[in-house]
């Protein structure tokens, strides 16, 4: 029988907790603030808001923002960078799925 965590440790392997504020995820992405907005407004990722109306962001949505800032970086379009990250994260749960229906089966 394990033991129970520690208070606030539950989340520290939940890649969906939104632990980071948007300072502090813009300042680990080395972008702004308002590109993370903008990501937002796109629809890549919407954050979590906390009780007062602040923007949280989870290591997963930091991925898609890391993966976003790369894809515009390189030349590519917001809308277009936005687009192909969404199409990777499908064939990738796509994958997944397949995956362990082959090892189900």
């Amino acid at each position: 029988m394990s033991s129970p965590q520690p208070a606030g440790q539950a989340h520290f392997d939940d890649d969906d907790y939104p632990a980071f504020t948007m300072g502090r995820a813009a300042e680990m992405l080395g972008t702004t603030p308002g590109f993370l907005r903008s990501l937002d407004e796109a629809k890549l990722i919407t954050p979590q808001r906390s009780e007062g109306g602040h923007r949280r962001y989870s290591r997963y949505q930091l991925r898609l923002a890391a993966r976003a800032r790369e894809l515009v970086d390189q030349g590519t379009a917001l809308e277009a960078a936005c687009r192909i990250i969404i199409l990777e994260d499908q064939l990738a749960e796509a994958l997944r799925i397949n995956e362990q229906k082959r090892e189900q089966g």
